[in-house]
């Protein structure tokens, strides 16, 4: 039932109609997010794939990364620009808070999305069809799964009522921890014969940072904080990716 919670919770997909999922077991769904990279990933590479047989690379590029936004509802966009609306013009963690749970997008957020889409974009068309392909189903999940230690290292920054989903995610246990890991790190096989797989390291390095700035400033996290912690993260591995193939 976790399971299902959490392909209803991180996709815009009839998910639901399969089964009615009780509340409680959307405070589990995060150890499961890397698994739904699979799908949301999958679907990228398919509408890279098949577009770019019949349509410009660049084009074919952009229609992937818009068939996630469908397919997710554009949540983790909107935690990225929540996010850097709140950190770009907030000064207290009471107006930063304040800021992120505001519904209208500001200036930060708007130049943000507009600079994290095009940075994306630009490096993605500059690796080759076969090779993107490959990267957008590891980066998917594995920056998923390293997004979602953030809930084991912070508290929850408001109370549950108060936050949007009305929810606050469990911290992993030892087999839910696993569960993630090997859903996160399994893609990484398709990597190993191209000498790619060390920009894995780069999102970790972006949990570290974040982490530590969302500890200093909210004293937490918030579930704004965990859709720009994947989309940060994930952009690192691209130019992670990228800086690896320029040294080969």
């Amino acid at each position: 039932m976790n399971l299902l919670a959490a392909f209803i919770f991180f996709t815009r997909l009839p998910f639901w109609r399969l089964k009615e999922v009780p509340a409680k077991c959307f405070k589990h769904v995060v150890p499961y997010w890397a698994l739904t990279g699979w799908l949301t990933g999958g679907i990228m590479v398919a509408v890279l794939w098949s577009t770019a047989q019949v349509l410009p690379y660049p084009v074919a590029m952009l229609m992937a990364l818009i068939s996630r936004l469908l397919v997710t509802g554009a949540l983790h966009e909107d935690g990225l620009a929540d996010f850097l609306d709140g950190f770009g013009g907030g000064t207290t963690r009471e107006r930063i808070l304040s800021i992120m749970k505001d519904s209208h997008i500001g200036s930060y957020g708007v130049i943000g999305l507009i600079l994290y889409f095009l940075l994306s974009w630009t490096v993605l068309i500059s690796i080759p069809l076969h090779l993107a392909c490959l990267i957008l189903l590891t980066g998917d999940p594995w920056c998923k799964f390293t997004s979602s230690q953030l809930i084991n290292y912070l508290p929850y920054a408001r109370k549950e009522e108060e936050s949007k989903a009305k929810v606050v995610y469990n911290r992993m246990s030892l087999p839910e921890w696993i569960i993630g890991f090997i859903s996160g790190s399994v893609p990484f096989l398709f990597l190993l014969p191209t000498d790619l797989w060390g920009a894995g390291l780069f999102p970790v390095g972006i949990l570290i940072g974040l982490c530590w700035l969302m500890k200093r400033k909210l004293k937490g996290y918030t579930g704004d904080c965990c859709g720009a912690m994947f989309l940060i993260s994930e952009l690192s591995f691209y130019l992670g990716i990228v800086i690896f193939m320029q040294w080969k």
